[in-house]
C-alpha cells in the first residue's frame, strides 16, 4: 500500500471514529438516521430521493421512508423538480435546519472538554487540521470522477 493510500485510510478512520464517538456520547432528540439525512441535505442542497439514497449508500425505498419521517416532523419539504415535473426535490425547512443545528451543537459539546484541555500549539494544530480537512474536501469534491458531486 502506498503512503498516500495508508494516510488516506488513517485519516478517514480517525475522522469516522471521532464522529461516531461524538454521536454516541451526545444527547439529542433527533434519531441518528434522521440527523444523518438532515446533514446530507445540508451538504447536497435540494435533492431527489434517488440522489439522497445513492449518497447515503442505501436503497431508494429506505430513503423514501426516512424522508417521510423527517417530513412528518416538519424538517423537510418536497417541491416539484423544475427539471422534471414527475419528480420532487427534498429540501430542509427552517425547522430542519434548527434540528440539525441542535444535533451539531450537542455533538460539539461532548468534544469541547477535550479541546479545552489542549493548550497552545496543540489547539493551533487542531485549527490547522480543520483547514486541511476543508481543503481536502474541496479538492475531493472538485474531482469530476467523484460519485457524489453536488451538481450531479
Amino acid at each position: 500500500m502506498t503512503e498516500p493510500t495508508m494516510l488516506a485510510n488513517d485519516l478517514l478512520r480517525s475522522a469516522a471514529r471521532l464522529s461516531r464517538w461524538a454521536s454516541r456520547h451526545a444527547s439529542f432528540d433527533v434519531p441518528f438516521a434522521q440527523a444523518r439525512l438532515l446533514a446530507l441535505l445540508d451538504e447536497l442542497g435540494p435533492s431527489r430521493v434517488s440522489v439522497l439514497a445513492a449518497a447515503d449508500n442505501t436503497s431508494q425505498p429506505t430513503m423514501t421512508t426516512q424522508v417521510q419521517r423527517v417530513q412528518a416532523a416538519g424538517w423537510v419539504r418536497r417541491t416539484p423538480d423544475p427539471d422534471d415535473s414527475r419528480a420532487t426535490l427534498v429540501s430542509l425547512t427552517p425547522q430542519g435546519r434548527e434540528a440539525l443545528a441542535s444535533v451539531r451543537l450537542a455533538r460539539g459539546a461532548v468534544l469541547q472538554p477535550a479541546l479545552e484541555r489542549l493548550h497552545g500549539p496543540a489547539m493551533d494544530r487542531v485549527r490547522i487540521a480543520v483547514d486541511v480537512l476543508d481543503e481536502l474536501l474541496l479538492l475531493a469534491t472538485a474531482n469530476p470522477s467523484s460519485p457524489h458531486r453536488k451538481d450531479a
